[in-house]
């Protein structure tokens, strides 16, 4: 603004100098020396009208930028304004969806604390002992019935090694580092003899916990004792069935005793004249006749404590025992035993052994085992007898092999397979099929027994594969000690 005063007042001042006075005054000056004042009057007032006249030209544009500067101002401010204002807004509704999430988060924070509690409570009120293990077998869960079941609180086992807290677990390191390698479940009963049955299953843990796997132990001896007392009623309810399967087994050896005697009763009446006394050689035909009639008697009397055994309460002990050798000598039995009215004898039957050699010996009931096998030959001899081919021939297949921990047992024949509904029904009692008649499908052909003692008696499984045409296979799994 003030940058075009300065010449002029650099200029006016200039004039006030003794110097330049001297010079210039001179032509405000008469010839006779009288100054001209109206002539320096003059030359004064257009020289301030001059300055004026800048002076105003110079605010005029000074107030045009002004002017200017202040529309741009307000330009600036009507921007930063709005600015402001929307920052506000922005600032307003982040700090709105900031409250909702703070709101959320503490509804969430209250579910998770209901859950928390509800999911404490659960743990503690349910019947199971819990038990949450870390990797090194470190304890990290422990409910009531856990400090109930032991005796111990869980202050007294909370980040302590299992194992050293708790000697009688029946839990073993190796089947938690079984669930967790596998990361499945691994479930398994265990008999504690004298105290009860324990029903325990191993959960293996997935994702940011430092819980490895929870092990569930479920006291089952009530269940159990109730099961046991349920089998012997339906034992008993169906002793009728197996007393039917029983009298066909002692019919055999029964009519092979009274065969024999009637032999020696007709040996003793052609050979023995009045008055005469036995020899040596008339006596050794007879002794073989009894002795064979004492065996078969014996084995009448073995199917009779069979079938007492099974009436009763299941407490015998188990004994290891040779599954080969108990296979054969059910084999030899059922050679002795099984015949069919057409003429067929199972001494027939070309019998193809594969025995994994060595094989450990199961711990079992080795008659019940027996009576298992005798009745699955009988059902393959019986279907072997239906088969109308001129060029058959008869074969069963016998497979014992451990696999997994377990004992495998397969017996393969080639006689008339199952249908369906066959392979469906036939470990059901009373099991029957209206393909064939009454006679033909009678009590010594069916697999309920059979099936309860493998599933039972010795926590095994049975299962059955046929096929119309070309034969059937019995699947028998026993667990190794």
């Amino acid at each position: 603004m003030f940058k075009h005063i300065y010449p002029i007042l650099f200029l006016f001042l200039s004039l006030q100098s003794p110097l330049v006075n001297a010079g210039l005054l001179n032509v405000f000056k008469y010839e006779d020396g009288r100054t001209n004042w109206q002539y320096i009057a003059n030359g004064g007032g257009g020289f301030l009208i001059l300055l004026l006249t800048i002076t105003a030209i110079t605010l005029l544009i000074s107030r045009r930028k002004l002017r200017q500067s202040n529309i741009e101002l307000k330009e600036i401010k009507g921007k930063l304004e709005q600015r402001v204002e929307e920052r506000t807004a922005t600032l307003n509704d982040a700090n709105k969806r900031l409250q909702a999430e703070i709101e959320k988060h503490k509804e969430t924070s209250e579910q998770l604390r209901a859950s928390e509690s509800y999911i404490k409570n659960i743990l503690e009120s349910m019947p199971l002992t819990l038990i949450g293990l870390d990797k090194t077998g470190t304890i990290t869960q422990w409910n009531k019935q856990a400090q109930l079941a032991s005796g111990i609180a869980p202050e007294q086992a909370l980040g302590k090694n299992l194992w050293r807290t708790l000697h009688s677990i029946y839990v073993t390191s190796e089947k938690v580092q079984e669930a967790i390698n596998s990361n499945k479940p691994v479930s398994y009963r265990h008999n504690d003899r004298g105290r009860g049955h324990y029903e325990v299953i191993i959960y293996p843990l997935s994702g940011p916990t430092n819980t490895e796997v929870v092990i569930l132990i479920d006291d089952v001896t009530k269940q159990v004792e109730s099961e046991n007392q349920l089998i012997h009623r339906d034992k008993m309810s169906s002793m009728g069935e197996l007393a039917s399967a029983m009298a066909h087994d002692i019919n055999i050896p029964l009519n092979a005793i009274i065969k024999d005697i009637s032999h020696i009763q007709h040996h003793l009446r052609h050979t023995l004249r009045p008055g005469e006394v036995l020899k040596e050689e008339a006596i050794a035909p007879m002794n073989r006749l009894l002795l064979e009639s004492i065996e078969q008697g014996q084995q009448a009397a073995g199917i009779i404590d069979n079938l007492i055994a099974f009436s009763r309460l299941h407490n015998t002990p188990k004994q290891p025992a040779n599954m080969p050798e108990l296979m054969d000598h059910t084999l030899e039995l059922a050679s002795e035993m099984l015949a069919a009215p057409e003429g067929m004898q199972f001494s027939d039957i070309h019998i193809v052994k594969d025995y994994q050699n060595p094989l450990q010996p199961l711990s079992c009931l080795a008659a019940e085992l027996q009576q298992v096998f005798l009745s699955t030959l009988r059902h393959a001899f019986y279907a072997m007898t239906k088969v109308e081919q001129a060029d058959y021939s008869p074969t069963i297949k016998i497979q014992i092999m451990e696999c997994y921990d377990y004992l495998w047992v397969r017996i393969q024949h080639n006689g008339r397979g199952l249908t369906v509904q066959e392979q469906l029904s036939i470990f059901e009692p009373f099991f029957g099929t209206e393909t064939l008649e009454a006679e033909q499908y009678d009590a010594s052909k069916r697999l309920s027994f059979p099936y309860f003692i493998v599933t039972e008696h010795h926590e095994g499984q049975m299962a059955v594969t046929s096929d119309i045409d070309v034969g059937t296979t019995f699947h028998m799994q026993f667990p190794m000690d």
